[in-house]
């Protein structure tokens, strides 16, 4: 690349399925390093597997990039100087270049079968070889293999490998070495007449000048065939640099028996964007200057070099993605976050998919409360369970609750609150903390004796948010005309004297 020349990088994805986290985290390197060089971020679509590609799958890649917050300078819906940005729309130009490298004697015609192959690789194993293949079409004769093609005989082409080693060097791993023996003479086209992946790719990022290629580690046994490629076309090398694998808990290979794997499952848990970006960062890049883990987008593209980026095997903890995220919720503006939460309660059967002005306001007070407790807003259902329902009888059977209750005086602090209540429809918190103060000094109790009876009896936990707060949402709540009835709190002081009753 000419010094004067700006870095053009590529995301490639394969559009068989859902976009995985070591495939975001590829494109958000690449993204990072264009935004940070000031170069070009290309995406680029590879769809020659016309058996698995989906054009669902295409545009939901496309929607969840956009949603992380990767933007791209070229690509099959914004176009760009070296169209076209999906392979399947490229074929003629792929075989116009298989016939140049048999013209010149690079590549050959193979007309070995499968099971011949299989054969061969079954016997290279039995004699403690390397089961690559033997080259035994190479030597044939040009006129002879056209013969046989034009008689209609199945040929695969195969690339030339040069009789010496291969070298690449990579900004992640250093200088790397491949012997010619190990790679072997590679198929670029089937017999199918169907291109292979480790050669449409090196047309690709040469005819769009892309000069570095930055991908996951589990393309370094492509990238000798590759470089083999470039030297045979006569074409630049661009840049290598290969990125770790991400591993899950157990140091196996991330999958989806650890949980949520693509960029969809996240942000149907309720993860912002911005969370999953920073952390993703984090995996396989060590900033310079300590240990700081919060890097908002502008941070991380001042602070991102690919020579910070580590070879070892990165540790998918969720913990700490969920630390990242409730950081960011913290951080967001309170609209954005009742306009996110509140598809989750809607989905849940919690508020009505229309909801007036009252209901919304009210919802956004019941975010307002509960979103600093959770770490994903798919939990905001199960939290907001303390205000839509109560269970006297699950609580009461709890061990840490029926602790409490194992004191008399707890029984009695309940108790004081039904006659006291019975007349005040809505209750307010005034008239609450009054009364608390009232039984506090008929019963003498305090502190943990008084307010966890009461916050049992209400939510079925000693513990949650401030009453000042939880009255209030609760009162009004039960007077909307909600999915799921909220109950009073005379009512669920009721209904927990009648469990109390029960139990005796």
């Amino acid at each position: 690349m000419d010094k004067t020349d700006k870095p053009r990088v590529r995301f490639a994805p394969s559009p068989t399925g859902q976009l995985h986290i070591g495939n975001v985290r590829t494109a958000l390197y690449n993204w990072l390093f264009a935004r940070k060089t000031g170069g070009s971020f290309v995406l680029r679509i590879e769809d020659t597997d016309v058996e698995r590609s989906e054009k669902r799958f295409e545009t939901q890649l496309m929607e969840d990039m956009k949603w992380l917050g990767l933007d791209w300078d070229e690509g099959p819906d914004v176009g760009g100087p070296y169209p076209p940005y999906r392979q399947s729309d490229k074929m003629s130009v792929y075989r116009s270049y298989a016939d140049r490298l048999i013209r010149e004697q690079k590549a050959y015609y193979c007309f070995c079968t499968a099971e011949q192959l299989e054969r061969e690789r079954q016997q290279a194993m039995a004699e403690g070889r390397q089961p690559i293949y033997s080259g035994k079409c190479r030597e044939l004769d040009r006129d002879e293999a056209e013969r046989r093609r034009t008689d209609g005989e199945a040929a695969a082409i195969r690339l030339k490998i040069p009789e010496h080693p291969i070298r690449f060097h990579d900004i992640v791993r250093g200088n790397v070495e491949f012997s010619n023996e190990v790679v072997s003479d590679p198929i670029i086209v089937r017999s199918s007449g169907m291109p292979v992946y480790n050669y449409v790719v090196v047309i690709d990022d040469a005819d769009m000048k892309i000069t570095h290629v930055i991908r996951g580690d589990d393309h370094i046994s492509n990238t000798p065939k590759q470089v083999a490629l470039y030297e045979a076309l006569g074409l630049p090398v661009p840049e290598f640099a290969h990125l770790s694998t991400i591993l899950g808990p157990d140091r196996e290979r991330l999958s989806k028996r650890h949980g949520a794997t693509s960029v969809a499952n996240f942000r149907e848990m309720g993860v912002l964007p911005e969370a999953l970006m920073n952390y993703l960062a984090l995996l396989g890049w060590a900033p310079s200057g300590g240990d700081r883990e919060i890097f908002p987008e502008d941070d991380l593209i001042r602070e991102f070099s690919l020579e910070r980026v580590t070879p070892a095997p990165a540790i998918f903890d969720n913990d700490k993605l969920n630390w990242l995220n409730r950081h960011y919720l913290k951080q967001s503006p309170p609209e954005r976050i009742h306009s996110l939460a509140a598809g989750f309660l809607q989905r849940a059967g919690l508020l009505p998919e229309t909801a007036d002005q009252s209901i919304t306001a009210w919802a956004n007070r019941l975010i307002d409360l509960l979103a600093p407790y959770v770490d994903r807003l798919e939990q905001l259902p199960q939290r907001a369970s303390i205000i839509f329902h109560t269970d006297p009888q699950a609580a009461l059977a709890s061990e840490e609750n029926s602790q409490v209750f194992a004191n008399e005086k707890a029984i009695v602090v309940v108790q004081g609150f039904g006659p006291r209540i019975a007349n005040d429809s809505p209750l307010t918190a005034e008239r609450f903390k009054a009364v608390t103060n009232e039984i506090k000094a008929e019963t003498g109790a305090k502190g943990k004796d008084l307010f966890h009876p009461v916050r049992i009896a209400l939510i079925g936990s000693h513990s949650g948010p401030d009453f000042d707060r939880l009255i209030p949402l609760i009162e009004e709540g039960s007077r909307l005309s909600l999915p799921v009835h909220v109950e009073s709190v005379r009512e669920r002081v009721q209904e927990f004297l009648a469990a109390l009753e029960q139990r005796k």
